[in-house]
């Protein structure tokens, strides 16, 4: 598995245009200069905040790459930012404030941590930044905690420089003209966390630190009398005693955006399998409200899982009652206006999800470029000349709209007004049929890109034996995988049938027809992929493999015609 990793930066400057171009470009550059095979990092997000005078850096690739780039983006960001000068609503120690590096794939999180380690001892050894390592690739337990690291922020770095249990983990142990001007930056490794302000109808801060208080998992000061003013409780080691917050792996502050006019509870996410974002959003909603206040909107502070806000919008979906077998997009659109995602600015999950950005477009529409087409173009584009798409193809698209069909009658059986308790019934088989579909499009390319492959493998030169025994070959593999995508969309085609028969006797009975069309769609696919599947088998020399794939495929094109034939007598009966 290829290994890629992610870093996500935080520059101290979020004003200047010119400084943050140029730390990006640096980045670029030196991931393209990495002595590695793969190509360079790729930038997903910049995204700059005026009032907190900071900018959050997302970018990938290999762990070379990223290192490179990394380091790069740190020494211009040294070179252009005088923390001297600076200042801005978040804490932060460093021109470069915290430098973590996150696996994505092929990489775990105790590699990072070394890659984290090594970065930061270069980037003292080379510009003579001083680093502290936090989180996965502290070298003190107490440094896990990147507050702890930080603590005192640039204007402590004085006295910390000196002192044996504050000094950077890389450092010269004096306070230096170096350190003076890009102060310390905090270099480490963690899982993905997620950056979050949640909006409040105030402008006092305290009170949005009274609400960060209460969820953070660290929670406040245990005090006699006066929760606010009584004195600090101690235990017998003369610790603070702490009353712990809500939700389990969230740190929390409350402050006041002057670019917004309001206060917020800044949040960082730090465990999102414990507490996903939309509890985080729920819990603050009613933290706020239990002190006077409501959430207006949520602003995520540079990019997120795909998974977060999939499970986000399924969440209100299921607390609204209704299924959540609908569209990606519109899951996501679900998500946006239930938490206020688009309340400061516009937000749109293109430029936010991190999959999303992580794909290359342009081989995404080489791979999907019948399914991108418009239906007209697609039927005019099957229609001329090319062989493909073909049969195959059109086969996968057939069973496409069938279990389209399917879903649309679940869908609408799920909000059937009268039926709200059998909703989560008919959201289930919704899912299911929006996986069918989601399977069945990809076939649809897939089975011409199988084709193509066979007219590859016919264009290579056999001129010599050499050559012709690997033409040979390439047009075996060729032909054996265009005899198993056409199988593939068989088998996907045949789980229509299921989804159809229960909409047909369970679904809204005013939608039965189209459960019917979803089951004559649904055998036209089997039955079309079958042909497919025997005419590409017979060009197989590997006589055995053939007819296993033609015996599977005869078997479920003969209980592809009886389960059609059932449906539709079902269907008529209810017709008529």
């Amino acid at each position: 598995m290829e290994q890629i990793i992610e870093c996500v930066p935080n520059f101290s400057e979020g004003r200047n245009k010119n400084v943050i171009d140029a730390i990006v470009a640096a980045i670029i550059r030196g991931g393209a200069e990495a002595e590695c095979e793969k190509p360079g990092v790729k930038v997903l997000n910049v995204d700059p905040g005026e009032a907190t005078n900071r900018t959050v850096v997302t970018f990938t690739g290999s762990p070379e790459a990223v290192a490179e780039a990394a380091f790069a983006g740190v020494k211009c960001a040294g070179e252009l930012i005088d923390m001297r000068k600076h200042h801005g609503a978040h804490p932060r120690s460093g021109a470069t404030d915290v430098l973590p590096f996150i696996p994505v794939s092929g990489i775990t999180l105790e590699e990072c941590a070394a890659i984290a380690r090594k970065c930061a001892e270069r980037i003292y050894k080379e510009l003579g930044i001083p680093c502290y390592c936090y989180e996965a690739a502290a070298y003190r337990s107490e440094r896990k905690n990147l507050a702890v690291c930080r603590q005192g922020e640039w204007e402590a770095l004085p006295q910390k420089m000196t002192d044996p249990d504050k000094m950077p983990d890389f450092g010269p142990g004096e306070y230096t003209e170096r350190a003076a001007i890009s102060g310390a930056s905090n270099v480490g490794a963690r899982d993905f966390l997620i950056a979050v302000n949640f909006n409040l109808n105030t402008t006092s801060t305290r009170r949005a630190n009274a609400v960060a208080f209460d969820v953070r998992e660290k929670g406040r000061p245990k005090r006699e009398g006066n929760p606010i003013t009584g004195k600090i409780v101690k235990d017998e080691n003369g610790n603070t005693v702490m009353i712990p917050g809500t939700l389990k792996g969230c740190k929390a502050i409350g402050w006041f955006i002057d670019e917004y006019g309001i206060a917020q509870v800044s949040m960082n996410i730090t465990d999102i399998n414990a507490t996903p974002l939309h509890k985080a959003f729920e819990e603050v909603c009613r933290a706020a409200q239990a002190r006077g206040l409501r959430v207006t909107g949520t602003e995520i502070v540079g990019l997120v899982p795909k998974k977060t806000l999939i499970d986000a919008g399924k969440y209100f979906l299921e607390k609204q009652q209704r299924s959540t077998g609908i569209s990606e997009e519109e899951i996501m659109k679900i998500a946006v206006k239930s938490m206020g995602l688009d309340d400061l600015k516009p937000f749109d999950p293109k430029e936010k999800v991190i999959e999303y950005l992580m794909v290359d477009e342009e081989k995404a529409a080489s791979e999907e470029r019948l399914v991108r087409m418009r239906c007209k173009d697609f039927a005019y584009e099957t229609a001329s000349e090319s062989p493909a798409p073909g049969g195959g193809s059109v086969s996968a698209y057939m069973g496409a709209l069938g279990a389209a069909l399917g879903t649309m009658v679940a869908n609408l059986s799920s909000h059937k007004p009268g039926w709200d308790d059998r909703w989560k019934e008919f959201s289930d088989w919704a899912e299911t049929g929006q996986d069918i579909l989601g399977r069945l499009l990809r076939l649809v390319d897939e089975d011409t890109a199988a084709f193509n492959r066979i007219m590859e493998a016919l264009g290579m030169p056999k001129g010599t034996d050499q050559e012709k025994a690997a033409r040979a070959a390439a047009l075996e593999a060729a032909t054996l995988y265009a005899t198993q995508v056409p199988l593939k969309t068989m088998k996907a085609a045949y789980e229509v049938f299921p989804l159809v028969r229960a909409m047909a006797l369970e679904g809204n009975p005013n939608s039965v027809s189209d459960a019917g069309v979803g089951a004559l769609a649904a055998r036209a696919a089997v039955l079309g992929a079958w042909l497919n599947v025997k005419i590409n088998a017979a060009s197989l020399n590997d006589r055995s493999a053939a007819q296993a794939l033609v015996s599977e495929a005869d078997a479920l094109a003969a209980k592809a015609q009886e389960e059609e034939k059932e449906i539709m007598e079902t269907i008529n009966a209810k017709l008529s």
